[in-house]
């Protein structure tokens, strides 16, 4: 089992800027891809930012040039850089990783969710 846990969510104001981090523990043989979504009230969960093993990120069109996603690959750990953030911002911060184990098989997993509140 692999668990997650989230922090840095909070209450920030408009184009401030917060970081989110999101450590993996447990039984881990490699963490492939590892990314954040974002879930606003009422509305689906989507992709906000990606990053794979090697380091090739993805961002969603709406977070281009001011969010910025890393990976520390010594600690498990991944991280999404906030900046000139904006109310429509504000939703439940989720983080997820696959996991692969040494036989080949890979495993998904999310976290609790951090909320950001973004005020005007």
């Amino acid at each position: 089992q692999v668990q997650l846990v989230e922090s840095g969510g909070g209450l920030v104001q408009a184009g401030g800027s917060v970081r989110l981090s999101c450590a993996a523990s447990g039984s881990i043989f490699r963490i492939n891809r590892m990314a954040w979504y974002l879930q606003a009230p009422g509305k689906q969960r989507e992709l906000v930012a990606s990053i794979t093993s090697g380091g090739r990120t993805n961002y969603a069109d709406s977070v281009k040039g001011r969010f910025t996603i890393s990976r520390d690959n010594a600690k498990n750990t991944v991280y999404l850089q906030m900046n000139s953030l904006k109310p429509e911002d504000t939703a439940v911060y989720f983080c997820y990783v696959i996991v692969a184990t040494a036989n080949g098989y890979e495993f998904q997993y999310w976290g609790q969710g951090t909320q950001i509140t973004v005020s005007s």
